[in-house]
C-alpha cells in the first residue's frame, strides 16, 4: 500500500483544477449564484497561520455550494496601498511598486498551495491602474452628484513626515512611523459626504440579520445617534455662542463655557492677543483622536469673556478655550458641568471653578452639594423648583423633561444629531490613489476628463526628503487645466487606502470591464452572500463600504439590490500560539522561534519560559511559518486542524502536538481508504447499521457547513472514520461509504479527498461531485443505546427497542448483571426511565 504522502498528491490535484478551470467563474442562469469573499490581505510579503485559518473558511463555504449546486464566484486579490510600502522604500532605498508586486508574488505563492478554490483569472491590486484608474472614475461621479465636497477642516499632521494621518494613525500623540508630536493644523482636505447617510447606515443595521449582534452595536455606537438641546449662551458684551448639548438634564450645574481653540471666537481672540496665540498654537500640538485628548493633560485659558446663563437667577459663566474641544464636534463649544463628567471635573478642580451638583444621591440629600463630586454611575436626577418640577427623574426621561422645559421657556430646542463625521480621504503621500483634479487659477478645481484616467503615479521619484514626492515632480504635477486648456497644477494629495478596499468587492464581479462595474455582472453576483474577516475590521471597513455600495447606485454603478453589499458577516478568531523565552544577563527577555524549542529546550539544553498561548507576534517569534507547515505535513493538514480546534469565531491554539495528531488522522483515512479500494468484493455484517451511520454523518456535517460549525462538523467526520474503519460490512457498502466519507471531507481537505474519489472510482472530479444528500429514512433509528446509572454512577448500557414502553426497559434492566451484582438481594428504592436519555437506578 502506497503510504499517505501529501507532497505527490497535493500538486497534482491543484494542476488538474487549474488545467480544468474548475473554479473559474461564469454568470449561468442554470443555476443559483453564491458569492463568498474574505478581506483580501495587505501584500506584506509573507502569509501567517491567520491567513490559512480566513481562507480556509471561505473556500470551505465556496467548495460546499459549489457541490450544492451553486455558480460560486471565490475571488482574490491585493489591498496594496499604503505607508508601509514607502517606509520599505525608506528603509531600502527601492520603490514601493517594486516593493508590493514581489510581495505580491511572494504571497500569491504561498497561497496558491493550500489548493484554495479561487478565481484567480480575477485577481488584482488596488496599486493596479486599471482598478485606481476606475477608482478615479467614481471619484469624478460621486463629485457630480455632490457627494465630495472640498473645505478647510483640521487634521492631525505629521510635523516630520509631512503628512496628514488618520485618527488611527497617531499613537499615544506621535507620528506611527516618525514618532513626532502630531499637531493640529488646518488644511483644505476633500470629504465624502458620509455623514448625510447617517440615518440610513443606522436605521439599515436591523435588516441585517446575519450580522453578528456585536459588529452592528459597534457600528451603531460609531454613527452615534443622540438627542440633545441646541441653544445659545449671549456674550454679556453682545454676539452668542452656541451649544449642543446631550446633557441638557445638567444644565443647572453648568459653572463655565469652553471653546475650541479653533471655534471663531477663539481666532477672533488670538488675531488681537498674543497670549491667547500663543495657547491655542500649544492646543494645536496635539492629536485629534479621543485617546489623545482623554489622555492628555486638560489645558484651558480664561478669555476674560463670560455668558449669560439662560435660567433666571443664575450667575454669569466664564468663557475659556480648552484644549480638549474639538471643532468638529457639535459646535465647537460645551458648557462644563463639573459634577456631573470627570472631564469637566479635572477641568474645573484645576482651575477653582465651582461644583455644582444637580444630581443627588437620594431624596433626602440636602440641596447644597456645591462641592461634593456624584460620579454618573450613581446619578439621580432632581429638578430644583421651576425647572422641571419637583419630581425624581432619571435617563432619558430626563433629558426630555430638560428639553421640554428649555423648548418651552424659549431656551433652544430639541435637536437629533450623529457622532459620525465626514470622511477625509486627502492624505499626503505618493502611494496611493492619484485624486483626479486639476488646480485652474481660472476655473478653480476641476475634475479631470474621464477619457485620461487613469491618471498614474510616476515611478522616477525619491524619498530622500520628508513630505509627498508628487509635490517635487513637475513634469507630472504640470498639466494643462481640462476645461480652459491653461497652465495648471495636479492635485498631489492621494486617496485614503479605505477608499480602495471600500468598492473592491464590486470590482470582482467584472474585473477588467472598461467601466467600474458592469452593471449586468453586479445585478447577477452582487450582493456579497458570505464575507470573512476579522473583528478589527468591524467599524471603517464596512461603514465605508457601506457608504460607497450606496454611493455607487447613485451614481449607477450598482443596482438598488446592493445597497448593503454583504448579506452575511462572519468574523473569525486568531490563530495563537506560546511565547518562549530566556533572558540575558540583564533580565531582558529574548524570545525564541515555536520550531527552535523542543520539550522545552533549545538545542544546548536551556530551559525556556513558557508564556500563555498570544496572538501570534513577529516580535515575540511566537509565529508559524505555513511554509514549513505544507512542507512537513501539507495543506490539508494544516487547512483540518485550523478549523477544528475550536469554533471558527474563536482563538485556536497551534500546536506541534495538535498539527502532528492531524496528520496521522488523516493519514488512517488514507489508508482505511486504500484498504477498501484494494479488497476483493465480499459480502459482510452489519450493513445497515453502516448506512445508517453514513446517513447520519452526512446530515449532521452537512448541519455543521450551513451555520459555520465547522469544528463539530469535522468532530461527526472523527466519529464515522471510527465506524467505517471497524465495520464488518459488505466491500461494496464500506466502498459506498468511503466515497461519502471523501465527498464530506472535500471542503476541509480537498487533495486528500479527491485521492480517495479517484482510488474508489468515483465520477469526474470530487470538486465537482454533487453533495450527498441524507435519507430521513436512515436517520430513524429502530434501537436507542440508555446508560444506566445506579447510586449517580454510570455502570453500564442498554440497548432497546426506540418504541420500548417504560415497563419493558425497567424489566430489562434489572435482568442485567450488573444490576444484580449491584442489588446483592436488596431491594430497589427508586427507578426512572427517561425515555430515550437515561435509566437511575436508586438502592
Amino acid at each position: 500500500m502506497t503510504p499517505y504522502s501529501p507532497a505527490a498528491i497535493e500538486p497534482k490535484w491543484q494542476d488538474i483544477w487549474a488545467k480544468g478551470q474548475i473554479f473559474t467563474a461564469n454568470r449561468s442562469a442554470d443555476k443559483p449564484k453564491y458569492y463568498v469573499l474574505e478581506m483580501f490581505p495587505y501584500p506584506s510579503g509573507r502569509i501567517h497561520i491567520g491567513h490559512v485559518r480566513n481562507y480556509t473558511m471561505g473556500d470551505v463555504i465556496a467548495r460546499y455550494k459549489l457541490a450544492t449546486g451553486h455558480n460560486v464566484l471565490h475571488p482574490m486579490g491585493w489591498d496594496a496601498f499604503g505607508m508601509p510600502a514607502e517606509n520599505a522604500a525608506m528603509a531600502s532605498g527601492g520603490h514601493p511598486k517594486d516593493w508590493t508586486y514581489q510581495n505580491i508574488a511572494d504571497m500569491r505563492a504561498q497561497m496558491k498551495p493550500l489548493g484554495l478554490s479561487i478565481d484567480w483569472t480575477r485577481e488584482f491590486a488596488t496599486c493596479d491602474p486599471e482598478y485606481y484608474g476606475q477608482q478615479q472614475a467614481l471619484f469624478i461621479d460621486f463629485l457630480s452628484k455632490g457627494l465630495i465636497y472640498r473645505k478647510k477642516a483640521v487634521v492631525n499632521w505629521d510635523p516630520v513626515d509631512m503628512t496628514v494621518l488618520a485618527n488611527e494613525q497617531v499613537i499615544d500623540g506621535k507620528g506611527w512611523r516618525s514618532g513626532a508630536d502630531v499637531e493640529r493644523r488646518e488644511l483644505v482636505q476633500w470629504f465624502f459626504k458620509i455623514s448625510d447617510y447617517s440615518e440610513e447606515l443606522l436605521a439599515a443595521l436591523d435588516g441585517l440579520d446575519n450580522w453578528p449582534a456585536k459588529v452592528k452595536l459597534m457600528q451603531a455606537n460609531w454613527i452615534g445617534k443622540s438627542r440633545g438641546l441646541q441653544f445659545a449662551f449671549d456674550r454679556t458684551d453682545g454676539g452668542q455662542i452656541e451649544v449642543y448639548t446631550t446633557r441638557p438634564d445638567t444644565l443647572l450645574g453648568a459653572s463655565f463655557v469652553g471653546i475650541s481653540p479653533d471655534h471663531p471666537l477663539a481666532k477672533e481672540l488670538e488675531a488681537r492677543d498674543a497670549s491667547v496665540a500663543a495657547f491655542c498654537a500649544e492646543c494645536r500640538k496635539g492629536g485629534t483622536t479621543a485617546e489623545a485628548i482623554e489622555k492628555a493633560e486638560k489645558l484651558g485659558l480664561d478669555t476674560g469673556l463670560t455668558v449669560k446663563h439662560p435660567m433666571a437667577g443664575q450667575p454669569d459663566l466664564p468663557v475659556y478655550i480648552a484644549n480638549f474641544i474639538l471643532m468638529d464636534y457639535g459646535t465647537g463649544a460645551i458648557f462644563g458641568c463639573p459634577a456631573h463628567d470627570q472631564r469637566d471635573f479635572d477641568f474645573a478642580t484645576k482651575y477653582g471653578l465651582p461644583i455644582i451638583a444637580t444630581f443627588l444621591p437620594d431624596a433626602d440629600a440636602p440641596a447644597d452639594l456645591a462641592t461634593a463630586y456624584v460620579p454618573p454611575k450613581t446619578e439621580k436626577v432632581f429638578y430644583t423648583k421651576g425647572f422641571a418640577g419637583d419630581a425624581w427623574q432619571t435617563g432619558e426621561q430626563a433629558v426630555d423633561a430638560a428639553i421640554a422645559y428649555c423648548e418651552s421657556n424659549g431656551i433652544g430646542g430639541g435637536v437629533t444629531k450623529f457622532r459620525l463625521r465626514d470622511w477625509g480621504l486627502s492624505r499626503q503621500r505618493y502611494w496611493g490613489c492619484p485624486i483626479p483634479i486639476v488646480h485652474c487659477d481660472t476655473c478653480g478645481a476641476v475634475p479631470e476628463k474621464k477619457e485620461n484616467l487613469p491618471i498614474e503615479l510616476p515611478y522616477d521619484v525619491t524619498f530622500d526628503v520628508p513630505g509627498n514626492p508628487l509635490d517635487r515632480h513637475p513634469t507630472w504635477r504640470d498639466c494643462a487645466c481640462p476645461a480652459c486648456g491653461a497652465p495648471a497644477l495636479r492635485e498631489t494629495d492621494t486617496m485614503d487606502t479605505f477608499v480602495d478596499s471600500s468598492w473592491y468587492f464590486a470590482r470582482f464581479t467584472a474585473p477588467h470591464a472598461p467601466t467600474p462595474t458592469n452593471m449586468d455582472d453586479a445585478a447577477y453576483w452582487m450582493n456579497v452572500d458570505q464575507y470573512i474577516g476579522g473583528i478589527e475590521h468591524a467599524i471603517l471597513h464596512l461603514l465605508y463600504s457601506r457608504f460607497f455600495a450606496r454611493a455607487m447606485q447613485i451614481t449607477g454603478h450598482l443596482p438598488d439590490t446592493a445597497i448593503e453589499p454583504f448579506n452575511a458577516l462572519f468574523t473569525q478568531g486568531m490563530v495563537t500560539h506560546e511565547i518562549y523565552l530566556t533572558r540575558d544577563t540583564a533580565g531582558r527577555p529574548v524570545y525564541h522561534f515555536p520550531q527552535d524549542v523542543k520539550d522545552g529546550k533549545l538545542a544546548d539544553g536551556t530551559v525556556v519560559e513558557v508564556i500563555p498561548s498570544a496572538k501570534m507576534s513577529k516580535s515575540k517569534k511566537n509565529v508559524v511559518d505555513p511554509d514549513d507547515i505544507l512542507a512537513q505535513y501539507g495543506a490539508d493538514t494544516a487547512r483540518w486542524f485550523v478549523l477544528s480546534d475550536s469554533p471558527p469565531e474563536r482563538d485556536v491554539e497551534w500546536t506541534a502536538s495538535g498539527a502532528d495528531a492531524t496528520y496521522k488522522h488523516l493519514a488512517r483515512v488514507y489508508r482505511i481508504a486504500s484498504e477498501i479500494a484494494a479488497a476483493p468484493d465480499a459480502t459482510g455484517t452489519g450493513d445497515d447499521d453502516l448506512l445508517r451511520a453514513m446517513h447520519r454523518c452526512i446530515h449532521d456535517v452537512t448541519m455543521g457547513l450551513e451555520t459555520f460549525g465547522f469544528n463539530a462538523a469535522i468532530a461527526k467526520l472523527y466519529a464515522f472514520t471510527n465506524t467505517l474503519g471497524k465495520s464488518t460490512a459488505a466491500a461494496a457498502t464500506k466502498r459506498q461509504a468511503a466515497l461519502v466519507l471523501a465527498q464530506l471531507m472535500s471542503p476541509m481537505t480537498p487533495h486528500l479527498a479527491e485521492d480517495i474519489w479517484a482510488s474508489l472510482g468515483g465520477e469526474g472530479l470530487i470538486a465537482t461531485a454533487p453533495w450527498p444528500v441524507a435519507d430521513p429514512a436512515m436517520l430513524v433509528s429502530d434501537t436507542v443505546t440508555l446508560p444506566v446509572q445506579i447510586n449517580g454512577k454510570r455502570r453500564t448500557e442498554i440497548v432497546v427497542a426506540a418504541d420500548a414502553s417504560a415497563q419493558t426497559v425497567e424489566t430489562a434492566v434489572l435482568a442485567l448483571d450488573v444490576v444484580q451484582k449491584a442489588l446483592d438481594g436488596a431491594s430497589v428504592k427508586k427507578l426512572i426511565v427517561v425515555p430515550g436519555r437515561i435509566v437511575n437506578i436508586v438502592i
